[in-house]
């Protein structure tokens, strides 16, 4: 969403000005655009701290579209990610949706290629329990290939990297994802976030239905701290 927001004219403008007429309503025309061409000229130059540079920007994008794609399928006859009701995971990935929504480039993409997301983010916006949850049968069909291709082919192994650079004391960090290299500074909250989801894993204790999921998308080494 960070690198969408900031990466073109056409966004950082639209943006700059949405937040700047959000705060201050009531400014004139000539203020808001000063006002918000400083808010554009401070922001993209923080676009590095959440890893977007002309290297990164191709691998950000593809996973951008190859994520929709498969929630698009998943929201096939299902209101929320784990069935008829919203769980913590909706209201996590909710925020960048919507986000992305507001912006004329992510936003585009989510209308042509997503129509049931776009959908979903409109219903999250006031979302209610209308039935059960789904047993892990129902949902895998088109629920692993997230967890498979964005959690444990990408976040996982990206958040490890990035948590063994900040223990180690290094500047930068580089990993191969999806077979392009990443490289950027690493980011002491995403080593934190990790402590915290290792954390959680470990008070699970011994299911093994849970850990075959999370071994089948390649999430387990990293969650247990195993590389």
């Amino acid at each position: 969403m960070f690198h969408y927001r900031w990466a073109r004219d056409i966004d950082q403008i639209a943006c700059s000005r949405r937040l700047v007429g959000e705060m201050m309503p009531d400014l004139g025309e000539e203020q808001l655009n000063q006002m918000a061409e400083g808010i554009r000229a401070r922001m993209t130059q923080r676009v590095y701290f959440v890893g977007s540079s002309e290297q990164t920007a191709p691998q950000i994008e593809q996973s951008y579209c190859d994520a929709i794609e498969v929630l698009e399928a998943h929201f096939d006859g299902r209101p929320y990610l784990f069935g008829a009701r919203p769980a913590f995971a909706d209201f996590a990935i909710w925020g960048q949706l919507y986000n992305a929504s507001l912006d004329p480039t992510p936003a585009a993409l989510l209308q042509e290629r997503a129509p049931r997301v776009c959908e979903y983010i409109g219903r999250m916006a006031d979302p209610k329990a209308e039935g059960d949850f789904e047993s892990w049968d129902a949902l895998a069909p088109t629920l692993m290939p997230m967890l498979t291709e964005q959690v444990g082919a990408l976040f996982l192994p990206w958040s490890d990297a990035n948590s063994r650079c900040l223990s180690e004391g290094g500047k930068s960090f580089s990993i191969e994802l999806a077979g392009r290299e990443w490289s950027q500074k690493p980011q002491k909250y995403h080593a934190r976030s990790l402590a915290a989801i290792r954390k959680k894993y470990s008070l699970v204790g011994n299911n093994a239905a849970l850990d075959e999921v999370l071994s089948e998308a390649g999430c387990l080494s990293v969650l247990k701290g195993d590389g």
